[in-house]
């Protein structure tokens, strides 16, 4: 927003208007295509180039992303969409991410505990109930620590980290608008707060208990064939769990209070930057959420945060590549708003029946598989408008239709390390921590071969 304020010569004046994603080739999406291709590939074939250089990396394909859009629509048009996408989508997210990434690592699950199957079951099974309390990134943060700790001294630990992303950063979240950005969406365009909660809780039982049976099937598994390993010394041995740093569980409230307040309070107020309108609401939610992370610093005792090994490296790696997949992704929602008029027009005619009904199964499939690589949140929106946009049609005549949205975008969340943001944030985490994760595609083998079959069987019964 300084840059946007300082430099009031990037923008012409002239009327704003959106991309025209109906004129726009697919060769616009080769930005973000080479984005993605380069998280996937870096850490595993130049693991130690991208370590310190994947912010310039990311730098160069968000401005071949943005040049071609200022020569062929004007900078006016460029600057208007990148800033749209930056201010009202990026800022938003990146603010919430950074207040729970920062609160959260100021409560200290202090102890430990050892990670037989049984505990590491039920660690994930209240990490993914309290993530549609406290948020998906909230449950993660807090969580995720504890976890990598009970299951430090075992060979096999890496499948414990993978179901943790499935469970606690994606499926739990699928319940509240609190849970799951693209849900927060649904709330701010009208769908009541519970309407989730009461028509999603059959599908995320479902999904959840599966996932969660089979992480147990294979946890008992490996945990059997460590027995006739070599022992590994516990670096962190078992004594009392203890919580400490409860001074940060208000403050956690008092983010979850912003969210609802920007939701219920509409002065009417909002103010325009190079175009860009940023409503008042929104903007006193931010600085409440920044002011109480900022809270955070002052009253976490430091031998908390030492003791989490909390540090900034991974909120920052998330910062600086969701901001180039925000930018990159700009010319790809631009030609999905176009719908059957788009470059993609013969994947938005697989949502629709040919009586025009709309396709719940094809809905689901379709939010999942763009919500997987794509931000969730946009992605949701889009086929929100796809199916009328019309929040009590959505809620009554089409519930299903909304559920197969709503579903689609919150549990395919977990399909990639990009589907969702807490993703990357545990994996930095684990990573950090030395635990051998698996590359970008070697994650999506193990989500194609456990998540997969259970949406399969999931659509079929719900949305078939």
């Amino acid at each position: 927003m300084a840059v946007a304020t300082l430099c009031p010569g990037l923008a012409l004046a002239a009327e704003a208007h959106e991309l025209p994603g109906e004129t726009m080739s697919l060769w616009w999406a080769l930005p973000f295509a080479g984005l993605l291709l380069s998280i996937a590939t870096g850490p595993l074939l130049f693991p130690h180039v991208w370590e310190h250089h994947y912010g310039k990396i990311t730098i160069f394909w968000a401005a071949l992303a943005v040049a071609p859009l200022a020569v062929a629509f004007g900078m006016f048009s460029a600057t208007e969409a990148v800033l749209h996408a930056l201010l009202t989508e990026y800022m938003s997210f990146i603010v919430l991410l950074f207040a729970l990434f920062t609160i959260s690592g100021g409560i200290l699950v202090a102890g430990n505990i050892h990670g037989t199957p049984l505990v590491n079951a039920g660690l994930l099974l209240v990490g993914a109930m309290l993530a549609s309390v406290i948020g998906t990134t909230g449950a993660s943060m807090i969580l995720i620590r504890p976890i990598l700790r009970a299951n430090d001294n075992r060979p096999f630990n890496a499948h414990v980290v993978i179901f943790f992303i499935f469970l606690v950063s994606n499926i739990g979240g699928s319940l509240t608008p609190l849970g799951d950005p693209p849900l927060f969406v649904g709330f701010l365009r009208g769908v009541d707060f519970f309407w989730t909660t009461t028509n999603l809780y059959q599908e995320t039982l479902f999904v959840g208990g599966l996932v969660l049976a089979v992480f147990l099937a294979l946890d008992v598994i490996l945990h059997r064939r460590e027995a006739g390993a070599p022992k590994i010394k516990d670096p962190t041995p078992d004594t009392k769990v203890r919580i400490r740093g409860l001074a940060n569980v208000p403050l956690l409230a008092g983010v979850i209070g912003a969210i609802l307040l920007s939701a219920t309070w509409k002065p009417g107020v909002a103010f325009s930057v190079q175009g860009v309108s940023l409503e008042l609401q929104n903007l006193v939610r931010d600085a409440i959420i920044l002011a109480l992370a900022f809270l955070s610093l002052g009253v976490s005792h430091k031998s908390h945060r030492q003791a989490n090994n909390f540090h900034w490296e991974p909120i920052a790696e998330v910062a600086k590549l969701f901001a180039g997949i925000f930018i990159c992704i700009v010319p790809v929602i631009a030609i999905l708003r176009a719908g059957p008029d788009g470059a993609l027009a013969p994947l938005v005619s697989l949502v629709s029946s040919p009586t025009g009904e709309p396709n719940d199964l094809a809905y689901f499939w379709m939010t999942g598989a763009l919500s997987s690589f794509l931000d969730n949140a946009p992605t949701y929106l889009v086929f929100f408008e796809l199916a009328g946009g019309d929040p009590q049609h959505l809620m009554t005549t089409f519930a299903s239709t909304l559920a197969a949205i709503s579903a689609g975008a919150v549990f395919m969340g977990a399909n990639t390390y990009i589907g969702n943001a807490p993703n990357f944030m545990v994996y930095a985490i684990a990573r950090h921590r030395g635990v051998k994760m698996p590359g970008f595609f070697g994650y999506m083998a193990w989500s194609g071969a456990v998540l997969i079959p259970i949406f399969l069987l999931a659509g079929f019964l719900f949305f078939g």
